[in-house]
């Protein structure tokens, strides 16, 4: 005689698929609370690719107030909207880029494919002359990248080796180390670097 039935052998307990998760997960970072925090809340602007830890009530919660244009004017909130329409890259009218020539009607080499010369248009001079060195490189920066070079008290027209030279003057003043545990330069140390990694993702240092 088996000692249990032959019915318990058939029964199954469903894991739960939590609860390993919970016990690697950090404390949700909510004030008081002492749940795991399984659940990621974005930080917020200027601070992307940073989150919070919360447990699944608690980012409920905070995600009902979360607003990423908060503390941004009216006017800049529908310039981030028009440019995410082109996924923020630049665009000009039809006409506006006077920069940009038309090909002659002629064909500008005298070698075999002169119809093929004739037809390309080579606005930058890639092809044919040398680009004006006068002109500047210029594109129309995106807000975040306009804010990160608020940050750090630069000019829009800021070029790389001042945005480095400008990084490494705030990291040096900032930094923990150098600043007694000033509560109010480490705010400030995080928001400068990253305002330099937005710009170094964007190619502009």
């Amino acid at each position: 005689m088996k000692p249990y039935s032959k019915y318990f052998e058939k029964i199954k307990v469903r894991r739960d698929p939590q609860a390993e998760l919970k016990s690697h997960a950090p404390i949700c970072q909510w004030d008081g609370c002492e749940e795991a925090g399984t659940h990621r809340a974005p930080v917020g602007r200027m601070r992307e690719g940073e989150y919070f830890q919360f447990c699944f009530n608690h980012v409920r919660e905070y995600n009902k107030g979360f607003n990423y244009f908060s503390g941004l004017a009216d006017s800049e909130v529908a310039r981030y909207q028009k440019e995410a329409m082109t996924g923020h890259r630049p665009t000009w009218k039809l006409g506006v880029n006077g920069h940009a020539r038309s090909t002659p009607d002629y064909a500008q080499k005298r070698s075999g494919a002169a119809g093929y010369y004739n037809r390309v248009r080579d606005p930058f001079g890639m092809f044919g002359g040398e680009r004006d060195p006068e002109r500047p490189r210029t594109r129309k920066l995106k807000t975040l990248e306009a804010k990160a070079l608020e940050t750090l008290g630069l000019e829009a027209s800021a070029t790389g080796a001042a945005i480095k030279s400008r990084y490494k003057e705030l990291v040096k003043r900032h930094h923990p180390d150098a600043n007694g545990g000033d509560r109010g330069s480490e705010d400030r140390f995080r928001d400068v670097l990253q305002a330099y990694r937005v710009l170094k993702q964007a190619g502009l240092c």
